[in-house]
């Protein structure tokens, strides 16, 4: 892509809706751009050119008449004539001389009568014609003087110029507002299927998303309505799938434990009694990475309080806590989701450090909620891999505490199905920080 190309597209519109328009705007102006050319190339300069040869030809023939009526007497007739049949205010500067200046005309029309004058009469002339002045007057050099002509401006401008921008600007603009209407009745659909497919991502209800618009919205709904009845009948069977393993396994696995119980503490029991326990604990962490978050709907939250909550309960466990919010921050939760979610991550922090550093605020567009402790940290190769269900890593923060490996992973389904997201970093207090992002 070249510097050209993304500079073009810095300034192209990002929407649908704006692009649609771009596309019918464009070509709306192209022609009347080469509309505007044309009038002005053909009709006006010719409408403009032929008005001024009336003029210089009116003021021609009251030269000629002057010329084959010599004297005072004729001459005021011959001026009656002009002012009465030709609008033209005609006099005689006698034994006046023009003075000797270039002509420069400044417009178009100046220019299209001055090309007029110097056709129809051989003699030096001079143009007035003020931008606010009604009249245009024109200076004829003759032999006996200067010839003082006063015309309308009228004479020499037509009014169809504005007549025709004016239809052509209200057309544009009658256009514009129409395809605006219609184009933005053509989004509405496509912005609903989006907000329908976003709030799906978040575990809200869509049920009431019908599919409306053109033909092709239609099947694009049609086909997310379709993606949303297998993704839901999907997610049930796998949740009925891993109940009814874990309730079966659940039978011999308590039937062993009655059975460890009414042999004693003979030798071996101990371990077999410990190793019932982890699979009962994995059990219970496979259904709770099975279900996700249920069927709890999200509802306002006030998560200072959940926070300040969640906290507490940490230090009535023996972890050292700070706590810091910005504010009252209220945002769109599943409040058992994610208090779990909160607990896990903390829990997490408070087993592998001596110190744990909770913040929380308003960050741009969304809520940031960051969780820093003193501990060993993760390795920078890892920091990724641990949110693979049954990923457990090796070294200092190994979970050998009969974890399964699905804190994180649960802790990032829980986020993301509120629309957020949970990163891992190095810390400034030297361990590891879990940031996470809500949307508002």
């Amino acid at each position: 892509m070249g510097p050209l190309t993304a500079t073009v597209k810095r300034f192209l519109p990002k929407s649908l809706l704006g692009r649609s328009l771009l596309i019918i705007v464009t070509p709306l102006v192209i022609l009347q751009l080469v509309s505007a050319a044309i009038f002005y190339e053909t009709h006006w300069d010719k409408v403009t050119l032929k008005l001024a040869r009336g003029v210089a030809g009116d003021i021609g023939a009251v030269i000629n008449l002057m010329r084959r009526n010599p004297g005072p007497q004729n001459r005021t007739w011959i001026f009656d004539v002009a002012a009465g049949n030709m609008d033209l205010v005609v006099s005689l500067k006698e034994n006046a001389v023009l003075p000797n200046t270039t002509l420069n005309p400044s417009g178009l029309m100046e220019r299209m009568l001055a090309n007029a004058m110097t056709s129809h009469i051989s003699k030096p002339f001079l143009i007035h014609a003020q931008p606010n002045s009604r009249l245009v007057i024109i200076d004829v050099q003759l032999a006996s003087g200067v010839l003082h002509a006063v015309t309308s401006r009228k004479r020499l401008f037509s009014s169809t110029a504005y007549v025709f921008v004016i239809w052509m600007v209200g057309t544009s603009l009658i256009l514009f507002a129409v395809a605006t209407i219609f184009m933005r009745n053509q989004v509405k659909p496509i912005r609903r299927l989006a907000i329908a497919a976003d709030d799906f991502g978040k575990g809200r209800d869509v049920s009431t998303f019908k599919p409306e618009g053109a033909a092709e919205v239609r099947q694009a709904s049609s086909a997310f309505m379709a993606m949303r009845e297998r993704i839901a009948r999907q997610i049930s069977q796998r949740t009925d799938m891993l109940a009814g393993v874990s309730h079966d396994l659940r039978t011999p696995l308590t039937r062993m434990k009655l059975q460890l119980e009414m042999l004693g503490e003979d030798q071996g029991t101990t371990e077999l009694k410990a190793d019932i326990t982890e699979m009962e604990h994995m059990l219970d962490g496979y259904l709770a990475f099975a279900r996700g978050e249920g069927t709890e709907d999200p509802k306002p939250v006030d998560l200072t309080a959940l926070l300040h909550e969640v906290a507490a309960q940490a230090r009535r466990r023996g972890g050292a806590i700070d706590l810091h919010t910005e504010g009252v921050l209220t945002a769109s939760l599943r409040p058992n989701a994610f208090r779990r979610c909160l607990t896990n991550l903390i829990d997490n922090a408070i087993q592998y450090a001596k110190h744990v550093s909770v913040r929380a605020g308003q960050r741009g567009d969304g809520i940031e909620i960051t969780i820093d402790d003193d501990g060993p940290g993760i390795p920078e190769d890892q920091l990724e891999e641990v949110f693979r269900p049954f990923y457990r890593i090796e070294g200092s923060r190994n979970l050998g505490t009969g974890g399964v490996g699905l804190g994180l992973t649960l802790a990032r389904d829980v986020i993301r199905g509120h629309g957020g997201d949970i990163n891992l970093g190095d810390s400034p207090n030297g361990g590891l920080r879990v940031r996470l992002r809500l949307p508002d």
